[in-house]
């Protein structure tokens, strides 16, 4: 298996190949990316409409320190993700990886959504407005700079471990995280869009348009995560 490393330094990566290669292989990441949301909509949709979304809900919140083991679940499943996406080499591995992903992610994000769908009319679809333009924003940036955001990795794995701990700690300790942590993930969650988008134009290997999508919705699921929580927040 391929390290990380050599992965994101491949000879065969995107950005070396032609015009036309390149543009095949964006195209197909954000087909990908697309219909990955678009899949993550329908499962949410059908356990919503089943009546299941509150008994889920209640079985993930009713552990001790439920909401925060959910909010750590998002976490190392986003991590689990990323890492995914830079070892997996075969297509079959890459599918696999994606829709297990987007499975995980609709069951973590049901808590969320059935709260705030109950408590807080609106907010879910101000959301994914705001998600969607912030997505949209950053990704304009790295397409129209095409400036190389692979040194915010570092910053992204840390910030990542330092958010864990983070909630642990809460966990631990019974302290509350507000809503400037949910600033802070935002905005952690925008620069990993900047690096997940530098990396398809610039260091995916030209097969990898199905990792490099699942990268992508991890990217979108942790802002839309916290933007719901921050517009919650501001409402309480």
């Amino acid at each position: 298996m391929q390290s990380a490393y050599e992965i994101r330094t491949a000879p065969d990566a995107v950005w070396n190949q032609g015009v036309g290669a390149r543009s095949q292989f964006i195209t197909r990441t954000y087909a990908h990316l697309l219909g990955a949301i678009v899949a993550f909509t329908a499962i949410e949709m059908v356990i919503f409409a089943t009546g299941a979304a509150e008994s889920i809900a209640r079985a993930l919140l009713s552990v001790p320190g439920g909401w925060l083991v959910v909010l750590g679940g998002l976490m190392v499943v986003s991590w689990i993700a990323s890492r995914t996406a830079l070892t997996a080499s075969s297509a079959a591995a890459q599918y696999a990886a994606l829709g297990a992903f987007v499975t995980a992610e609709a069951l973590i994000f049901v808590p969320l959504l059935f709260i705030a769908g109950q408590y807080y009319p609106g907010v879910i679809t101000s959301a994914a407005a705001i998600t969607l333009i912030g997505f949209t924003g950053l990704t304009a940036i790295a397409f129209i700079t095409r400036k190389d955001f692979s040194f915010l990795g570092g910053l992204l794995r840390w910030g990542m471990l330092c958010a864990l701990l983070a909630i642990v700690g809460a966990v631990i300790f019974g302290f509350t995280l507000g809503p400037f942590f949910c600033v802070a993930m935002i905005a952690l969650a925008g620069a990993a869009v900047l690096h997940d988008t530098s990396d398809v134009l610039h260091r995916y290997p030209h097969d990898r348009h199905v990792a490099a999508s699942l990268q992508l919705f991890a990217s979108i699921a942790l802002m839309l995560w916290y933007v719901i929580s921050l517009l919650m927040s501001s409402r309480d």
